[in-house]
């Protein structure tokens, strides 16, 4: 086994892994639309909003992407006692494997950041917050939940963003728990005095924040060497990890070990939440009994996969895999997707500019017909998504000796195609609700429907849209053929 192999396959040792994690949650709002003029009361574009949506922020951008590699979070935090603190308490029980224990602050309101965007621009971020530490009583439970917790996971994460969660007279408190638990303690940290962080196991500083943290220079692999040994003697933690963006990560361990880790990023689109998702996959990792630089492997890896997507994104177990074994999600060994990952792909497509098409079908025992209309539909659009019935979908739809051919295999020989960027497998009987999520400007199907019978089509159009009906080849049927085989 290589070991690049190796490292795939440990992979699947995050599964489960219970960490507790201990941070400052935030409500990352988002709100689009487009501004095409200027306003008549002062030199500001005007929005006209489209949309909005709203996702887990900061520690709660950590405890999503442990959720995503598949591990176990207890996430202790603090909310206010308002409408944006009952959305995080609503998008906590949302994730798969989070158990939130929330302390509710009536003083303190709801870290809320609001991005209003035109397109892909963002215009203006508005801050809604308390930044200071919580009430005596507030501490008092982040307390006794962490020492609870301590009991059933395997490492203490500690995600600082400042907000007072983390206090210094709450940090040596949690750091402590932990030591005499057992547990080690990886934190990312905030502000310049890391002394703060005293007895971690290890840190996740940035480049910069190393810099201001030691006042040291942090160019060249050396400079970057020596301020972070400078950080562990003079703060008094085990192993440090400086995340360095393009120049990838440099691993120092207490036993004077160095690894300088290359950027695994093929494409880089948005590093926002890199770094939550860098010490996610580490904790998981050395919750998991792996070896520090098998894990500091593991997140560099995954950094690498999350830059290449839009906003505060996620990692999954098997793009994490793919990126081991060399298989470039991006490209077209990959073209099965989720419906989660088909909207991230589509988000950074569009972001170059693409206009994405979609088609759908069953696509059982695939014909000319089928390679001439997905031909044409690739012609018209710059990427092309096909939605494909599952195996119960098609016995519905076409009676209980179909389909002849497997999903897994159908989609196998689709993704084989050129003209094919994307697939995505739909259990319901229409693709309306798979269009309604992707959006696509083109909807394509054969010429021997009209528009007004095209699943979605008026939903395409509202959008600006536009329906494609291909011209088919004539004398192929998936239908025809089965007959004709039944018949010999």
């Amino acid at each position: 086994m290589t070991d690049q192999s190796q490292l795939a396959a440990q992979v699947a040792d995050l599964k489960d892994v219970p960490v507790l994690v201990v941070g400052d949650v935030m409500l990352d709002r988002y709100v689009y639309g487009d501004a095409v003029r200027i306003s008549p009361e002062a030199p500001i574009p005007v929005l006209s909003i489209d949309h909005e949506n709203a996702m887990l922020g900061g520690a709660g951008n950590v405890v999503r992407n442990l959720a995503a590699i598949g591990a176990r979070a207890e996430f202790v935090t603090a909310i206010g006692d308002d409408a944006s603190g009952r959305e995080v308490r609503h998008l906590l029980e949302q994730e798969n494997g989070v158990t939130p224990r929330l302390a509710v602050e009536a003083a303190r309101k709801t870290s809320i950041k609001t991005r209003f965007c035109a397109g892909n621009q963002q215009l203006l971020r508005a801050d809604r917050e308390t930044v200071g530490p919580l009430s005596k009583g507030g501490q008092d439970d982040v307390l006794e939940a962490v020492a609870r917790g301590l009991k059933d996971s395997r490492i203490l994460l500690l995600s600082d963003y400042g907000k007072g969660v983390l206090s210094p007279a709450l940090l040596p408190q949690l750091i402590e728990l932990a030591r005499c638990a057992g547990r080690p303690v990886v934190a990312d940290p905030k502000g310049v005095d890391f002394s703060r962080y005293r007895g971690a196991t290890l840190l996740t500083p940035n480049r910069r924040e190393l810099a201001e943290a030691t006042h040291m220079p942090v160019k060249s692999d050396e400079d970057v060497v020596a301020a972070a040994k400078h950080l562990m003697a003079a703060c008094g933690v085990l192993n440090v990890l400086v995340t360095r963006s393009q120049d990838g990560m440099t691993l120092v361990e207490s036993s004077g070990a160095v690894h300088h880790l290359k950027a695994e990023a093929r494409e880089v689109f948005d590093v926002s939440g890199a770094g939550d998702t860098v010490i996610a996959t580490l904790s998981a990792a050395l919750g998991a009994g792996l070896p520090l630089v098998s894990a500091a492997r593991l997140a560099n890896a995954a950094a690498g996969i999350v830059v290449g997507k839009v906003g505060t994104a996620i990692v999954h177990p098997e793009e994490l895999v793919a990126a081991f074994h060399h298989q470039d999600l991006w490209q077209a060994e990959s073209k099965l997707a989720s419906l989660e990952q088909a909207k991230e792909r589509l988000s950074a497509w569009r972001l170059k500019g693409c206009k994405i098409g979609f088609t759908n079908g069953c696509f059982d025992l695939l014909h000319p017909g089928h390679v001439s209309l997905l031909a044409q539909a690739r012609a018209a659009c710059d990427k092309l998504v096909v939605g494909l019935n599952s195996d119960a979908s098609v016995s519905r739809l076409k009676g209980p000796t179909r389909p002849v051919q497997s999903e897994a295999s159908r989609a196998a020989v689709l993704a084989s195609l050129a003209s094919v960027d994307l697939v995505v497998i739909f259990g319901e009987d229409t693709p309306l609700a798979l269009i309604e999520s992707l959006k696509p400007e083109l909807l394509v199907k054969g010429s021997d429907y009209t528009v007004d019978k095209v699943v979605g089509a008026d939903l395409v159009q509202s959008w600006g849209g536009r329906v494609l009906l291909a011209d088919l080849a004539q004398g192929h049927s998936t239908t025809a053929t089965i007959a004709r085989m039944k018949s010999e």
